[in-house]
């Protein structure tokens, strides 16, 4: 979630934005060089076919004037002009490929009905048209100024800088208001994995926000006092219930020795061992702090402390995995796992690494396994596999709860899997 909802909606969240922006600009620029552009450059292009027009008409009204006519034409209209007796324009076709070429001589044709020319890539400042006239051919020297209005110019940087605007008004504006979404979704990351802290997140950002923060609260609030709710319950019961066992076994301790007594003693010390059940469980829910904590030397250390006990335990840990932890529940957690696998296998393998995003601490056991089916009943407090593993020399029943309990505060879980060493496999998963 860290990693992932906030880009994910910051980036949809400006496309969102971005994508009617870019719509309109390219509407914007379709009516304009559909419409707007075609209207300017036809009229332009039309100008400069009446003046050319005119021009024409001149030379055939004043003929002996001709270098005055174009003096003048020179002078009002910005043209220049050569006349070039007794040529005739050749027959190579210029293509006319460009929207002012098309329009330039489209409007010619219609006012002159003659031959002409147009080339518009030979020079850079001017167009060129050719006319055939009767016995002559008329060059004009066209500023292109006369036939581009500044006006598209202006309209691109307009638009380009408009949208530039807005996309960075936009960007700011979402981004002031996923900040504060990011920071509830880390709080709601850190508190799934069991580090939240005291502090409720302060709402902060839109209404809905706002809204969904105080939701956060009163939720964390609630899953808070039912956690130490229960603790306290379970703490209260296991110690109230310590002091009627503790008066049992001295009235047994004084009734001396007798078949019925070692039974009735066993009770009680099996009611015992529920006791101590209850309050580790317990333990394992209590305020203990999370900290940053070296899983790899405390891997090691659990399996050391086992081989030191005879136990034949291999273990291997990955680089050194730094992660955020309650500790002791943790260790008890490893502790539970390497003991359950202890009491039915010969040998035990440790194994941990990074996988991803996320920590896998792999216990294999080479015992009988637990049937497929019965894998998630095992995890229920004070359940008992009769079928596949001895009862004799079982615990209470709440050392795989107390582990899968340990790991879900973690914001991971534990799964059970068939072993490559025939046995069971126990697969912690912890989110890094």
């Amino acid at each position: 979630m860290k990693g992932i909802l906030p880009h994910t909606l910051y980036g949809r969240s400006l496309m969102i934005i971005v994508t009617p922006l870019i719509l309109l600009q390219l509407i914007s620029a379709w009516i304009f060089y559909d419409n707007h552009w075609d209207k300017i450059t036809w009229r332009l292009a039309s100008t400069i076919a009446g003046d050319v027009q005119n021009i024409v008409y001149q030379m055939r009204k004043n003929p002996n004037e001709i270098e005055e006519v174009f003096l003048q034409a020179s002078m009002a209209m910005e043209l220049k002009f050569i006349l070039r007796e007794g040529e005739i324009l050749p027959n190579d076709f210029i293509q006319q490929d460009g929207l002012v070429d098309r329009l330039l001589g489209q409007a010619i044709a219609d006012r002159l009905h003659r031959p002409f020319q147009i080339d518009s890539s030979s020079f850079e400042d001017e167009v060129v048209i050719n006319i055939q006239l009767k016995e002559a051919v008329l060059t004009i020297l066209v500023p292109r100024k006369r036939l581009f209005s500044s006006t598209t110019y202006v309209f691109i940087l307009w638009m380009i800088g408009s949208s530039l605007i807005l996309f960075a008004v936009a960007s700011i504006f979402m981004r002031n208001q996923i900040r504060p979404i990011r920071k509830l979704a880390n709080a709601v990351d850190s508190f799934g994995k069991g580090r939240e802290t005291e502090k409720d997140f302060k709402p902060e950002g839109a209404t809905e926000v706002r809204q969904a923060a105080m939701a956060f609260n009163l939720m964390s609030q609630r899953i808070r006092r039912q956690i130490r709710q229960r603790t306290d319950m379970l703490s209260g019961v296991s110690h109230d219930l310590r002091t009627p066992l503790t008066r049992m076994k001295l009235q047994l301790a004084l009734l001396g020795k007798g078949d019925d007594i070692e039974e009735l003693s066993a009770n009680v010390s099996e009611m015992e061992k529920m006791i101590d059940g209850y309050l580790t469980f317990a333990r394992g829910e209590g305020g203990e702090v999370t900290i940053e904590t070296n899983l790899t030397d405390m891997v090691n250390d659990v399996a050391a402390k086992w081989k030191s006990g005879g136990i034949n335990i291999d273990c291997h840990v990955e680089g050194n995995i730094i992660t955020w932890l309650k500790p002791n529940a943790f260790r008890r957690c490893l502790n539970n796992l390497v003991a359950n696998a202890n009491l039915y296998a010969d040998n035990i393998w440790v194994s941990a690494g990074k996988r991803g995003d996320a920590i896998e601490i792999v216990i294999d056991d080479n015992g009988p396994g637990i049937p497929e089916e019965s894998r998630e009943e095992v995890f229920r407090p004070f359940f008992r596999l009769d079928r596949s593993r001895n009862p004799a020399t079982g615990g209470t029943g709440l050392g795989l709860s107390i582990s899968r309990d340990v790991a879900r505060v973690h914001g991971g879980d534990i799964i059970l899997e068939n072993s490559p060493h025939e046995g069971l496999r126990a697969r912690i998963r912890l989110p890094l």
